[in-house]
């Protein structure tokens, strides 16, 4: 059986050089009223998968 990325992970997390992956955090696309400057733009930067989850969305990004 052929091996497939799945395409919902992928439009979501990126692989780095090093191995680690990125991706967007989330509560930053609506009600942003009642959140501060700061925390909005904490919640621009990418972050990184926790190490927990990494196995699990590797394995979904198989091809990438």
């Amino acid at each position: 059986m052929k091996l497939k990325t799945k395409k919902a992970a992928a439009k979501r997390f990126k692989l780095t050089g090093t191995g680690k992956i990125r991706m967007r955090h989330s509560f930053h696309s609506h009600i942003l009223t009642k959140k501060n400057a700061k925390r909005k733009r904490r919640l621009t930067q990418p972050a990184t998968l926790s190490p927990a989850d990494v196995k699990r969305v590797k394995r979904m990004l198989v091809l990438s």
